[in-house]
C-alpha cells in the first residue's frame, strides 16, 4: 500500500511539475477532481514531519490512553477534595494529613516531568507544534504568578519554622516541595506548551492527567484556605461580625520561637491570589497539553500578530482612570469595614456598591459597543479545530456561573424579603448588572476568539489586488506601481474605524476586568457585611454558596483578561 502511494506521488509529481492546480484547470477544465487531488498532495507535510509507521498505529488506538488518563485524573481530584473537605471542617483529618497527600503528587509529577523532558520529547521524531497552544503573554503570566507563588512559599517558610518545636516538620516541608514545584513547572510548560506528542502517548497522556489533577488539587486547597481565611463569622454576643482565621498550626498553645510569625502570616495570606491564579493557569495549559497529544498540526499556520498601542488611546485611558479610582475605593471599604460603628461600615458599603455599579455599568456599555461593531463586520469565522479556543470558549462559560449563582441569589433575596434603603437598591442593581455585562462580555470574547484576525484578510485582500494588478495593467510605469503598493502597505498598517474601536473596548475591558478581580481576590466580601442573604438563606448555605462561587468568578476576570489580550492583538 505504501508503495502504490509512493508510486502515484511520482506520476502526479512528473505530469504536473511546476504547475499549480489553477494552471491545470486553466489548461484541462476536466480535470477539475485532479487539480483538487493535487493541492491536496501540497498540503501534506513534508517528508522530514510525516510521522513513522508505528507512531500512526499508536494513534490509531489511543482509546485506552484517553480512558485511563480520565480515570486517573478523576480519582486525584475526589480522594484530593475528600481530604480538603475533611481537614476544613472536621478535627479528624488535619492539615498535616492534606498536605502529604499533596507533596507526594508534587513528587510524582515532577519525576513525570523530567522523564517526559529526558526522554519524550528529545525522542519524538516528528516535533509537531501547536501554534495557538501556551501563546507568550499566557506564558509571561505564568512566570510572574510563579515569581509571586515562590515569594508566598519563602513566607510559609518563615512562618513555620517558628513552629518547629511543637508542630509537624511536614508544614515545613511542603512549601519547600510547592517551590521547587514551581520552578519545575514553569519551565516545562514554558518550554513544552505547545508540543503536539506523537510518541509515549499513553504515558504522555497519563502524565499530564496527573500534572493537571495535581494542579487543581493544589487550587482547592489554596481556595479552601483563603475563603476560611476571608469568611466572616456573626458575633453572638455582638451585631459584628469578625474575620474567621483559622489557623493551620493545630493546637492553639503552640507559640511562635521568633516575632515575625504574624507578619509572614499576613504577607503570605495576600499573596494566595496568585498562587491561585498560578494553579488555574498551569492546569489550563496541561489540559491543551493533554488534547493535543497525537494531533497533527502545521506549524505553518502561525501568524505573526504585532502589538501596537498606539493604535488605542481612549479605552486604555478610562480603563487606567477606573482601576485607580476603584483602588481608592477599594482601601476605603477595607478601612471602613473593621469599624465596629453600624454607620461608618454603612458608609464603606455604600461606597464599594457604587464603585461597582458603575464599574459594570461601563464594561456593558463597552460590550455591546464591540458586539455591535461585530454584526457590522464581514470577517469569517475560524472553521479549524482548535482545543484552546474550545478550552477558552468552555473556562470563560463555566468561571462565569459561579458569579451568576452569586448574582442570582441575592436577587431572590432582596426582592422576596423586600428590601428597601440605599444599600439594598444599589446591592440589586449591582447584581441585574452583573448579569448583563457576563453575557455581553462572554459574547464579545468568545465572538472575537472566533473571529479571522484582521491582518489575515487584508494579506489576502492584498494577495488578490496584486494578482489582479499584475495581470491587467503590464503596461503601467514602474514609479506608479510602487505608488500602488506603498497604499496597500499603508491601509494594513493604518487600522479602520472597526479595527480601532474593537481595540478601544478590548483595551477598556481588559483594564476594567483587572480592578474586578483585585478586589474580591483581596478581600472584599460586601456578600457578608450585608446581612441580607445571610437572613434568608442562614449564614451556613449563604457562605458555601459564596465560598464555592466567588473563586470561579475571580477566576473569570483573569481568564477574561488574558482573553481580552488575544482579542485586542487579532482586531
Amino acid at each position: 500500500m505504501k508503495t502504490a502511494a509512493c508510486q502515484i506521488f511520482r506520476t502526479c509529481n512528473k505530469l504536473f511539475s511546476g504547475k499549480t492546480p489553477n494552471d491545470i484547470v486553466e489548461a484541462h477544465p476536466s480535470n477539475i477532481e485532479t487539480a483538487a487531488h493535487l493541492e491536496n498532495i501540497q498540503q501534506l507535510p513534508s517528508p522530514s514531519q510525516t510521522p513513522s509507521v508505528e507512531a500512526v498505529m499508536e494513534r490509531a488506538h489511543h482509546g485506552g490512553g484517553w480512558l485511563l488518563s480520565g480515570i486517573i485524573c478523576m480519582n486525584i481530584l475526589m480522594v484530593g477534595c475528600a481530604l480538603i473537605s475533611g481537614s476544613a471542617i472536621s478535627g479528624v483529618i488535619t492539615t498535616v494529613h492534606q498536605q502529604i497527600f499533596i507533596i507526594v503528587l508534587l513528587l510524582l509529577t515532577m519525576l513525570w516531568m523530567f522523564t517526559y523532558t529526558v526522554f519524550t520529547s528529545r525522542k519524538d521524531p516528528a516535533q509537531f507544534k501547536d501554534s495557538h497552544a501556551g501563546p507568550v503573554w499566557l506564558r509571561v503570566g505564568l512566570v510572574l504568578f510563579g515569581l509571586l507563588s515562590l515569594l508566598m512559599d519563602s513566607f510559609k517558610i518563615g512562618n513555620y519554622v517558628g513552629y518547629l518545636h511543637c508542630d509537624s516538620a511536614v508544614k515545613v516541608a511542603f512549601p519547600v516541595v510547592q517551590a521547587v514545584f514551581l520552578f519545575s513547572q514553569t519551565y516545562f510548560l514554558w518550554t513544552h506548551a505547545k508540543d503536539c506528542v506523537q510518541m509515549h502517548t499513553n504515558f504522555t497522556r497519563c502524565g499530564l492527567t496527573l500534572t493537571l489533577s495535581t494542579n487543581l488539587v493544589v487550587w482547592m486547597a489554596a481556595v479552601t484556605e483563603e475563603s476560611i481565611h476571608q469568611t466572616d463569622l456573626p458575633d453572638l454576643n455582638t451585631s459584628v461580625s469578625h474575620k474567621m482565621y483559622r489557623a493551620s498550626y493545630g493546637d492553639r498553645r503552640c507559640k511562635c520561637s521568633h516575632s515575625m510569625c504574624e507578619t509572614f502570616k499576613e504577607a503570605f495570606y495576600y499573596l494566595y491570589p496568585f498562587n491561585i491564579e498560578y494553579s488555574l493557569f498551569a492546569s489550563a495549559m496541561a489540559y491543551v497539553m493533554w488534547k493535543n497529544v497525537g494531533r497533527l498540526v502545521d506549524d505553518h499556520s502561525h501568524h505573526n500578530i504585532k502589538f501596537r498601542p498606539k493604535d488605542v488611546c481612549f479605552g486604555p485611558v478610562t480603563g487606567i482612570l477606573l482601576v485607580l479610582s476603584g483602588l481608592v475605593t477599594f482601601i476605603l471599604y477595607e478601612v471602613g469595614i473593621l469599624e465596629e460603628e453600624k454607620e461608618k461600615r454603612n458608609e464603606a458599603l455604600l461606597i464599594h456598591f457604587i464603585t461597582n455599579v458603575v464599574i459594570v455599568s461601563l464594561m456593558s456599555i463597552a460590550a455591546t459597543i464591540g458586539c455591535v461593531v461585530y454584526r457590522l463586520d464581514r470577517r469569517e469565522h475560524v472553521s479549524e479545530k482548535n482545543p484552546t479556543r474550545t478550552l477558552d470558549m468552555a473556562l470563560l462559560v463555566g468561571a462565569s456561573m459561579g458569579q451568576l449563582v452569586i448574582s442570582y441569589f441575592s436577587i431572590v433575596a432582596v426582592v422576596a424579603t423586600g428590601a428597601r434603603g440605599h444599600l439594598n437598591a444599589l446591592n440589586l442593581a449591582w447584581a441585574v448588572l452583573m448579569v448583563l455585562e457576563l453575557g455581553l462580555q462572554n459574547y464579545f470574547i468568545i465572538e472575537g476568539l472566533h473571529r479571522e484576525p484582521f491582518h489575515v484578510m487584508q494579506e489576502a485582500a492584498l494577495h488578490t489586488n496584486a494578482h489582479s494588478f499584475h495581470e491587467h495593467i503590464e503596461t503601467m510605469v514602474v514609479m506608479e506601481g510602487n505608488k500602488f503598493n506603498y497604499f496597500l502597505n499603508l491601509s494594513v498598517d493604518k487600522p479602520n474605524w472597526k479595527r480601532r474601536i474593537l481595540k478601544e473596548v478590548c483595551a477598556f475591558l481588559l483594564l476594567a476586568n483587572i480592578i474586578m478581580w483585585i478586589m474580591p481576590a483581596f478581600g472584599a466580601r460586601p456578600q457578608f457585611d450585608h446581612p441580607v442573604e445571610t437572613k434568608l438563606y442562614k449564614f451556613t448555605t449563604w457562605a458555601a454558596i459564596v465560598n464555592v462561587g466567588l473563586p470561579f468568578g475571580i477566576f473569570y476576570r483573569m481568564h477574561s483578561v488574558a482573553s481580552l489580550f488575544e482579542v485586542f492583538l487579532i482586531s
